[in-house]
């Protein structure tokens, strides 16, 4: 099954919620998703200590001499595996992206973010020609408005596709919802149903942002033949 890494050397890019609205986007659709937390933030411990929905466990917080164990256990037990990765480049990093089936980059539509992450990606490559394989690798632009494209994002993905990199569509909108994740646990839709849940916004529009995300990574995988 396939091994997808969130890798960012920034912190705050987004690593976790991309890793949270996955996890449940495909335990929706009847996967068994294993998730492993290697970022010292722990924000994706944290979400699973208020309750995992059915269908994905918490496999843990490996470090650099686990993570290479740790992943291809998971992939063993025929789990969609997703790891999420500290703010910075690392062997805990590197080693878990030699064992990606996708990696993912998450990163605002600032030049700070586009520089920051352009690291990750040179880990990708570097990756690739330890192994001599490729890497199949992607963009996700997050936190981007939901009424309008800046022009820095714009820009950004212009850049982007002239260096032949691939950039998820749809963008992950900031939307509340969201953040009141990693506060609630569960998943969007069981915040939805819920009427003592406030979420500061149309849930509805979160969801469709999730699942159409859900839907773009998974034909990545099935590209991959995954």
């Amino acid at each position: 099954m396939p091994v997808i890494v969130m890798a960012s050397a920034k912190g705050g890019a987004g690593k976790s919620t991309c890793s949270v609205l996955l996890a449940t986007g495909f335990a929706r659709l009847g996967a068994k998703v294993t998730i492993l937390d290697c970022d010292p933030s722990q924000a994706l411990s944290r979400w699973a200590r208020r309750g995992l929905p059915s269908g994905i466990r918490h496999g843990g917080n490996p470090g650099p001499s686990e993570i290479i164990k740790a992943i291809q256990e998971a992939d063993g037990d025929g789990n969609i595996v997703i790891v999420d990765l500290e703010g910075v480049a690392s062997q805990t990093v590197s080693r878990a992206i030699s064992q990606a089936d996708l990696v993912l980059v998450p990163m605002q539509a600032t030049a700070l973010d586009a520089e920051i992450g352009s690291e990750a990606l040179a880990l990708v490559r570097e990756e690739e020609e330890a192994l001599r394989r490729k890497i199949r690798h992607a963009v996700v632009l997050t936190k981007t408005s939901a009424a309008v494209r800046s022009r820095v994002q714009r820009d950004l993905e212009e850049q982007l596709a002239a260096a032949g990199i691939d950039v998820i569509n749809p963008t992950l909108v900031n939307r509340a919802a969201f953040g009141e994740l990693f506060a609630l646990g569960g998943d969007l839709q069981f915040m939805a149903a819920d009427p003592n849940v406030k979420t500061g916004g149309r849930i509805e529009g979160a969801i469709e942002n999730a699942e159409a995300f859900t839907e773009a990574v998974y034909r990545r995988l099935q590209e991959e033949g995954t």
